[in-house]
């Protein structure tokens, strides 16, 4: 194959992943209306709601190894179609879980819907890393980023539309009626779940059937399979500094962004914030999604001109200072400078997992699942907010993703360096 024909089945093959991107954003986006319409279904409090996001983010880190696995097997195609077909049976088990109307029903479906994810993450982003030169693998990553956040920006809009439309009932208001009004009212609430989980699990049957009757460019040069006769560990891989950080970039990236979007809600609901209803704070939600999304076509075309090292550090400290500014304020100031933390998110995954396998050769594929493992930062960084809100209040619980930021500039300007033999390659 000439170089010109491999750039255009690269850029093809491009195109086809990102899609898988944009559902994987969208379903993980969900989780934001999920929480705050099954807060009200079950009467949770902060910490317990937050098992939601502890459920699908734990998943990440149990089955990430289990996933690597089952890439390394099948290859990244193949591995891409498994995924989808895992989070498609997640999706389906919603309906039985409304039935039920029990919540950890919807905590096990959850479950196996992220455990089709992780298979996701653990196979596409090296995959799109590998489809050109090294150099600009952030740039590609961020720009597939991209399409993750058109549906994360998507999803607030059609979840908070088709499931948080109706007015939620107090606790107090509920006990007011008849003992069969409440129980058809909760058979109600949980049932409205049922519909748009079900369209979401034929879309992903249907993309799983696209994508393997699609074909995909193999790539092998950076996985085990290319590397015959050698079987490398995890512990070679965090050997590296610059991974071992990276892992912890990653782990408290993702637990920043997720409690933000986690809690939106519910803090644009307070009084003192916006004194939104749930359905109206799901347009501020939409909002924080869409600017991460315009963030990363921006910052694709910065990181090609720009160190992605000193872009990364300066977007963390604006998004620290962002979160302090909120604390420190009320009313639409508080709002918007929450908001406004979606711009600035946008280039840091993608970023910090492209630094994160940098020059790691037949070491990629290990390096990929930890840091995909790491993920798990969503699980329990939101859960330690739910604590501080129920304890101290969920306005001052947002300086807990302050601190998440400030690590990710230490590893922006210190943490992510090469060091010994490959930087010594990269100055050759």
């Amino acid at each position: 194959m000439t170089t010109t024909q491999r750039s255009v089945t690269h850029r093809v093959a491009l195109t086809v992943v990102t899609t898988i991107f944009f559902m994987w954003g969208f379903l993980t986006c969900l989780n934001d209306i999920l929480i705050p319409h099954l807060k009200s279904v079950f009467e949770l409090n902060f910490a317990r709601a937050m098992l939601v996001q502890f459920t699908f983010f734990g998943a990440y880190f149990l089955m990430a190894l289990p996933a690597e696995r089952l890439v390394a097997r099948l290859g990244y195609k193949n591995g891409i179609v498994a995924g989808l077909a895992i989070a498609g049976i997640g999706a389906l088990g919603f309906w039985p879980a409304a039935e039920l109307r029990v919540y950890s029903a919807f905590l096990g479906a959850l479950f196996v819907l992220a455990t089709g994810i992780t298979v996701l993450q653990v196979a596409a982003n090296p995959y799109v890393s590998l489809l050109g030169p090294e150099r600009s693998a952030s740039s590609r990553l961020t720009l597939a980023q991209a399409f993750n956040s058109l549906g994360t920006a998507i999803a607030p809009l059609i979840g908070g539309w088709l499931i948080l439309s109706n007015t939620v009932m107090s606790g107090d208001q509920l006990a007011q009626l008849p003992q069969a009004e409440q129980v058809a009212y909760r058979v109600q609430e949980a049932q409205s779940v049922q519909g748009p989980y079900l369209g979401l699990a034929v879309v992903l049957f249907l993309l799983a059937v696209f994508v393997f009757l699609f074909r995909l460019p193999s790539l092998t040069e950076a996985t085990e399979k290319g590397d015959a006769g050698h079987h490398h560990t995890l512990g070679e891989a965090l050997r590296h500094p610059h991974v071992a950080f990276g892992v912890l970039a990653i782990f408290f990236y993702v637990g920043a962004e997720v409690s933000i979007g986690s809690l939106m809600v519910n803090y644009f609901s307070m009084p003192q914030i916006g004194g939104f209803s749930e359905a109206q704070a799901t347009h501020y939600v939409s909002a924080y999604w869409t600017m991460a999304m315009i963030g990363r076509f921006i910052g694709s075309a910065l990181l090609a001109k720009i160190s992605p090292r000193l872009l990364l550090s300066l977007f963390a400290l604006v998004n620290a200072l962002l979160l302090i500014v909120s604390v420190s304020t009320t009313g639409m100031v508080a709002v918007y400078s929450l908001v406004a933390i979606g711009l600035f998110n946008s280039i840091m995954f993608p970023t910090i997992f492209a630094l994160g396998i940098e020059r790691l050769g037949p070491l990629t594929g290990r390096a990929s699942s930890l840091l995909v493992m790491a993920i798990v930062g969503g699980a329990i960084v939101p859960y330690l907010q739910g604590q501080l809100a129920d304890h101290i209040g969920l306005h001052p619980s947002f300086l807990l993703p302050a601190l998440c930021y400030l690590y990710i500039v230490f590893y922006g300007v210190w943490g992510s360096r090469l060091r010994g033999e490959l930087a010594k390659e990269a100055g050759a």
